[in-house]
């Protein structure tokens, strides 16, 4: 029950940001999906020099 309720609590907040601060959301979408991005290069980098 408080798992749920934690989850609808982080869904409302998320949806209050993003009503009152879209730049600001967009703004962590973005470095969200960089941090993502980052991730999968340097997984990459580190296969390539371990086979290559």
């Amino acid at each position: 029950m408080a798992k749920k309720l934690l989850i609808w609590l982080v869904i409302a907040f998320a949806a209050f940001y993003l009503f009152t601060q879209p730049v600001g959301a967009a703004d962590a979408v973005g470095g969200a999906f960089s941090a993502v991005g980052n991730a999968f290069s340097s997984v990459i980098t580190f296969l390539s020099a371990l086979f290559g």
